[in-house]
């Protein structure tokens, strides 16, 4: 007959104690905050490429109202984008904290992104979010469009709205809202 022995000399706790160890890091989220007109936004900072300040940027001619111009990062040409006037907002007057944050986004091609540059009022800092502290985008109330936002987290006694990347910054959308603003000329 045969028998089993176990040969295997970790207690059994120590494997599932990695395995919540594992869990807990994936369940916070790292998010860069900032603020836009006076309210407090997030963005997941594996999308982050860079942070830089306002300036040299250029406009380009029948772009979407949304699309402020192009600047000029190490050779590389970077739309940026008035995340206010996305938002249906008017456009963010440019003080001496506004920033740009450089974003890349997935294009329709699968496995590319391109760079793009948001314009925010002031950059607040990296939080952890547990992912436990995030609620799903409320289906009314909010001031932007509910598909914009991933959910919305408390910290520090303020709401932090979450945004999803990939629909606030849609090329493809972008696109089509600069044919349509073609068109009506």
């Amino acid at each position: 007959m045969n028998t089993l022995v176990n040969t295997d000399k970790t207690p059994p706790s120590k494997p599932a104690a990695r395995q919540a160890a594992s869990q807990a890091v994936v369940e916070d989220k790292q998010y860069l905050t900032f603020m836009l007109g006076g309210e407090m936004f997030s963005i997941g900072i594996l999308s982050i490429k860079e942070i830089i300040w306002y300036a040299n940027l250029t406009e380009v001619p029948m772009m979407p109202a949304c699309i402020r111009g192009v600047i000029n990062l190490r050779g590389a040409v970077v739309p940026v984008m008035d995340l206010s006037n996305r938002f249906g907002k008017p456009s963010t007057p440019v003080v001496k904290s506004t920033c740009i944050v450089i974003i890349e986004v997935p294009t329709a091609n699968e496995g590319e992104h391109q760079a793009m540059g948001v314009v925010v009022d002031s950059v607040q800092a990296v939080l952890e979010i547990p992912v436990s502290e995030i609620e799903p985008a409320p289906s009314f109330g909010a001031k932007i469009r509910p598909d914009f936002i991933e959910g919305i987290a408390k910290v520090n006694g303020k709401f932090v709205i979450l945004l999803n990347v990939n629909r606030v910054l849609s090329m493809q959308e972008v696109s089509q809202m600069g044919q349509l603003a073609a068109d009506v000329d």
